[in-house]
């Protein structure tokens, strides 16, 4: 059997680039071990075949009464649609689904941490970071802050970091501060504020 013979070249990539493009995106978006991509074949073909019968009404549509030789720009369009933008946008789709309260309590959540989960919101909070030696140091996590996320130790980087009076509270940010990195053994628990 020869594969690279143009149909049967073709034919591989119809079926591999959808379910590859569908995974990258996903591991892009979700924490996650690296993928070997040499032992998900199986899982590769078998998102491109879910995307392909999600969308065999489209494909049918495309291929029908010389639809190709009168619309050729829509049909390229329609294979670009079908062979990578729709792959791409599975993954989006798949995460809003998996937030929805409807559907959250069915399946498994896709952050394998809650460290991730949190942090994936790229959302600003106010934090204290309480150390296990005792300490207290508050902060502020923004844009320029950075988390490490799974299967990489967790690590927090907080961008300002702000002086703390004996209640907890926030007083002033410590003067010519650049932030601080805090290292997961170092951590015993984190506190958000809005």
């Amino acid at each position: 059997m020869d594969i690279w013979k143009i149909d049967k070249l073709i034919l591989f990539l119809i079926f591999f680039i959808p379910g590859f493009l569908s995974l990258k995106i996903y591991d892009w978006l979700v924490a996650s071990e690296k993928r070997d991509f040499s032992k998900s074949l199986f899982e590769v073909i078998g998102y491109s075949a879910i995307n392909f019968a999600s969308l065999f009404w489209l494909i049918i549509l495309i291929h029908r009464a010389n639809f190709y030789e009168r619309h050729f720009i829509l049909y390229f369009f329609a294979l670009l649609l079908i062979l990578f933008i729709i792959p791409i946008c599975w993954p989006f789709i798949f995460i809003t689904l998996s937030k929805t309260k409807l559907l959250a309590k069915y399946l498994i959540h896709p952050w394998p941490k809650p460290w991730d989960f949190v942090f994936a919101s790229k959302e600003s909070f106010w934090i204290i970071v309480h150390l296990k030696d005792g300490k207290k140091i508050g902060g502020k996590y923004d844009t320029k802050s950075f988390t490490s996320s799974y299967p990489v130790e967790e690590q927090l980087y907080i961008e300002e970091i702000w002086d703390l009076d004996e209640d907890g509270r926030f007083k002033q940010p410590v003067e010519r501060s650049r932030g601080m990195i805090f290292f997961k053994d170092d951590i015993l628990a984190v506190e958000f504020f809005s």
